[in-house]
């Protein structure tokens, strides 16, 4: 089932997210929720806070399918970065809570990641480029933190200004 995705400024976007304390078939429902969510978007990442659900849970998949790559959806479960790079990438980073902006973003281009799957079992995997940048942008949502949370002050305050006058016009429109 689609979800609806929060808009910033929404104050759980700045909660820090509870651990997962074990799996669930509700757990299992969620994660398959925020899949279609997150391709229906179309988005390659998509953090349980982002839809109002407060626990540690990430969904990404940024295979390029149109270039010929099999869709590889990662659910991860209480998430956590073990190791970075010292190396630095940037990438132009987006966000389906913050529509249409867009700005450079420098995070460790390598990043070793450990998870528990929707079997309870620990997974770790070494994420580099593309990848690394998203699971560390969703793993920012669990602490609460947005990718304008890595920008200069002034940049921000203008893209949450932005996002204010959206959520008026979208409430306008809803009547």
């Amino acid at each position: 089932m689609k979800r609806s995705i929060l808009i910033h400024p929404d104050p759980r976007l700045k909660k820090v997210c509870a651990e997962v304390p074990d799996m669930s078939d509700d757990l299992r429902s969620l994660a398959d929720d925020m899949l279609e969510t997150m391709y229906d978007a179309p988005g390659i990442g998509l953090a349980a806070p982002q839809i109002g659900i407060l626990d540690r849970m990430i969904v990404l998949d940024c295979a390029k399918t149109d270039n010929g790559e099999d869709a590889r959806p990662l659910v991860m479960v209480n998430p956590r970065i073990v190791a970075g790079s010292d190396e630095r990438n940037i990438y132009e980073e987006g966000c389906l809570s913050i529509p249409d902006q867009y700005a450079e973003v420098e995070r460790p281009k390598i990043v070793d990641v450990e998870w528990m799957d929707l079997n309870g079992a620990l997974q770790r995997e070494t994420f580099d480029g593309l990848w690394a940048t998203c699971v560390q942008h969703e793993i920012d949502h669990l602490d609460g933190k947005l990718f304008i949370d890595h920008l200069k002050p002034l940049k921000r305050q203008m893209i949450t200004r932005k996002m204010v006058k959206l959520k008026k016009e979208l409430a306008r429109e809803r009547g």
